[in-house]
C-alpha cells in the first residue's frame, strides 16, 4: 500500500474507534528538538546510507488492461529492486516514483504495460555529494566571516563587484575585502549588498558598483546601514572601479579620498567588446545578430565581423594626444595566444602608449578595455 493508502486507513481506523466508544490515547509526548549540524565531515546523512541510488520517476500510458492482479504483481516487481514505491494509477496512466539502483530495470518492466513520457532519473549519491559540497563552502564562508567580526575593526574597507576569476585576483590583490560576483546579467541586489557590508569589519566602506545598473542597490544599501559609514564610489565599468580603488590614499579623510576617487576614475575611457544577440539600431548605426561590438562609456566605438579588428577600432575611438596607458582584460573565451597577438598589434600601432594585458576570465565580454 502507498503512502496516501497508509493515510486513508488511519483517517477511517480513527473513525471506527470513535464509533465504537474506544478509548482513544491523546497524550502527545514533548518533541525534542534537534538541532541540524553541518561540519567539514558531512551532514546527518551519510552516503553509506543511502541503500538505492537513482531517484527514478516516470508515467505509464497504459496500452494494455490494468487491473488490481497486474497493479499488484507491477508493485511486488518494483518492491524488490528498490525502495520508497509510490504507485498511483489515474484512468489510462500510473505514475511512479521508486529508488533503485537500476533503473533501466523499472523502466523495462514498465514498458511492458505502455509506452512512457515524463521521464526523471536523479544521482542521489551525486546530489548527496554536491551537497555536502555546498555546505561545507557555507561554513568556511561563516568561520571566515565570523574570525573577521572578532579582529579589531579596521579604518577602512572596499567591496567591489566582480565577474570572473582573473578580475577578482585583480581586485582582491589592490585591496578588496570583499567581492560580489555581478555583472550585465546578473546585477546584486540592495541585499546582497547589506550582507557584503556586514561582513567587512571597518569603521568606513567603499564600495565599487563597477556597472550603472548597480550603483542605485548600493545607494539604497548605504542609506540602511548605521552603524558604519558607507560610501559609494559610482564606477559604471570594471576599469574605473580598479582605477578609483588604486587611487585611494590611506592618510585622507573618507570625503577626501571620495572625492579623489571619482575624479580619477573619471579620466578612464572603458571599452566592452561583445556580441550581438539579436539585429538592433543603436547610435544610427545597424547591428546584426552575431556581429562584434565594442561599447564606450556614451555608446557605440566600434562595429565588425572579428574580434580584434574592432577591438582595434575602439581604441582608435578611444585613444587621444594625450593618453598614456591602454590596459586590456581578456575574457574567458579568449585564448591567451589571441590576447598576446592583439596586445602585440596594440602596441604597434599605438606606440606612444604603454600596453598591459591581464586574463580576467570575464564571461560575456571578450575584451575589456581601458585609456588613461
Amino acid at each position: 500500500m502507498d503512502s496516501g493508502g497508509q493515510g486513508l486507513m488511519q483517517v477511517v481506523k480513527g473513525a471506527f474507534n470513535f464509533l465504537s466508544g474506544k478509548e482513544v490515547d491523546l497524550t502527545v509526548e514533548a518533541a525534542v528538538r534537534v538541532e541540524p549540524v553541518v561540519s567539514m565531515e558531512g551532514s546527518a546523512l551519510k552516503e553509506a546510507d543511502i541503500k538505492f541510488g537513482y531517484c527514478t520517476e516516470f508515467i505509464v500510458n497504459l496500452e494494455k488492461p490494468y487491473n488490481e492482479k497486474t497493479e499488484q504483481e507491477f508493485k511486488g516487481y518494483l518492491e524488490s529492486i528498490g525502495d520508497s514505491l509510490v504507485v498511483v494509477s489515474d484512468d489510462d496512466i500510473v505514475k511512479v516514483h521508486v529508488h533503485t539502483n537500476d533503473p533501466g530495470l523499472a523502466i523495462q518492466r514498465a514498458l511492458t504495460l505502455g509506452s512512457l513520457s515524463r521521464m526523471k532519473i536523479d544521482n542521489m549519491r551525486e546530489e548527496h555529494q554536491e551537497r555536502l559540497i555546498k555546505e561545507s563552502e557555507k561554513l568556511a564562508a561563516q568561520q571566515k566571516a565570523e574570525g573577521k567580526k572578532s579582529e579589531p575593526r579596521k579604518a577602512y574597507g572596499f567591496i567591489s563587484v566582480s565577474a570572473g576569476e582573473g578580475l577578482d585576483e585583480i581586485f582582491s590583490g589592490i585591496g578588496a575585502d570583499y567581492l560580489i560576483q555581478g555583472g550585465q546579467t546578473m546585477n546584486p541586489s540592495t541585499e546582497d549588498m547589506l550582507n557584503a557590508i556586514d561582513r567587512v569589519n571597518a569603521d568606513t566602506i567603499y564600495i565599487l558598483p563597477n556597472n550603472k545598473n548597480i550603483i542605485l542597490a548600493a545607494e539604497q544599501a548605504r542609506s540602511l546601514v548605521e552603524d558604519k559609514k558607507v560610501i559609494v564610489i559610482p564606477s559604471k565599468t570594471i576599469p574605473q572601479g580598479i582605477t578609483a580603488i588604486i587611487n585611494f590614499a590611506p592618510d585622507l579623510s573618507p570625503e577626501e579620498n571620495e572625492t579623489n576617487m571619482t575624479e580619477e576614475m573619471s579620466r578612464v575611457k572603458t571599452g566592452q567588446i561583445t556580441y550581438a544577440v539579436r539585429n538592433t539600431t543603436i547610435d544610427d548605426i545597424e547591428i546584426k545578430e552575431g556581429d562584434i561590438m565594442a561599447l564606450g562609456d556614451h555608446g557605440i566605438l566600434a562595429v565588425g565581423e572579428e574580434i580584434e579588428a574592432t577591438a582595434l577600432k575602439s581604441l582608435e575611438a578611444m585613444v587621444e594626444e594625450e593618453s598614456e596607458l591602454i590596459t586590456i582584460y581578456y575574457g574567458k573565451d579568449v585564448s591567451e595566444e589571441d590576447a598576446t597577438a592583439l596586445k602585440e598589434k596594440t602596441e604597434e600601432q599605438f606606440s606612444n602608449c604603454e600596453v598591459e594585458l591581464h586574463c580576467g576570465s570575464q564571461p560575456i565580454y571578450y575584451y575589456l578595455i581601458s585609456v588613461e
